[in-house]
């Protein structure tokens, strides 16, 4: 489902149902040695994806533990990003050689709870996903919240820098599946404008987003 809407230069591995426990390396181990086993399960599902897609492209199994900012540490020369959320989970690799960043986030196709989007959106972008929508989703705010996310996640591993949700302004695009994305704090040539993708189905909101050179806009 996610690889429909991905960069040609992409590989992913998604699961559905329910997140079951797998090998884990010991570093892993040590990050999850006091979770519930729910957060035990997912943390190990989705590096089961991840090991998956990077030997389907050649690459030998390796740990993958999360940075400072959360994002995994991904092998030399290689991209990536997980997600995961109830009945699903994901990630995607590229070669760095094709790709500089990519961020990927599923969400429940459902509305955010109550009073989360005024915290999350910009009121320019609520009045662009209310009016202007060539999105046919019903779920707008939730696509607004994951699309942030996705950006987050392309963003990071180029910055090492924190974003807010309100440091983001997105867009969507005259493609009903598109959207554009400006990082609106200082920040590296192409680091500040991202593209992205999304979809839905089986309940889900998937999105994609990658760094694009300005002149792409």
């Amino acid at each position: 489902m996610i690889e429909t809407i991905l960069p040609a230069a992409a590989h992913a591995v998604e699961e559905f149902g329910d997140a079951r426990a797998g090998p884990l390396f010991p570093d892993e181990e040590a990050v999850v040695a006091n979770a519930v086993p729910q957060r035990r399960n997912e943390f190990s599902a989705v590096r089961r994806c991840a090991r998956r897609a990077l030997a389907e492209r050649g690459h030998p199994p390796v740990a993958l533990l999360p940075g400072p900012g959360g994002a995994p540490a991904w092998p030399e020369g290689i991209v990536g990003s997980m997600t995961h959320c109830a009945g699903y989970r994901a990630a995607v690799i590229a070669d760095r050689a094709h790709l500089s960043s990519i961020g990927i986030d599923a969400e429940p196709d459902e509305p955010l709870p109550r009073d989360v989007l005024r915290i999350v959106a910009r009121p320019d972008e609520i009045e662009r996903f209310r009016a202007g929508i060539p999105v046919p989703s019903r779920n707008w705010d939730r696509l607004l919240f994951s699309a942030k996310e996705a950006v987050y996640k392309a963003w990071y591993p180029l910055t090492g820098r924190w974003l807010d949700f309100t440091d983001v302004s997105v867009t969507p695009t005259s493609d009903p599946r598109g959207f554009t994305a400006d990082v609106l704090v200082p920040a590296p040539g192409r680091a500040r404008l991202f593209g992205g993708t999304w979809t839905t189905g089986d309940g889900l909101i998937l999105t994609a987003s990658v760094p694009v050179a300005p002149h792409r806009r």
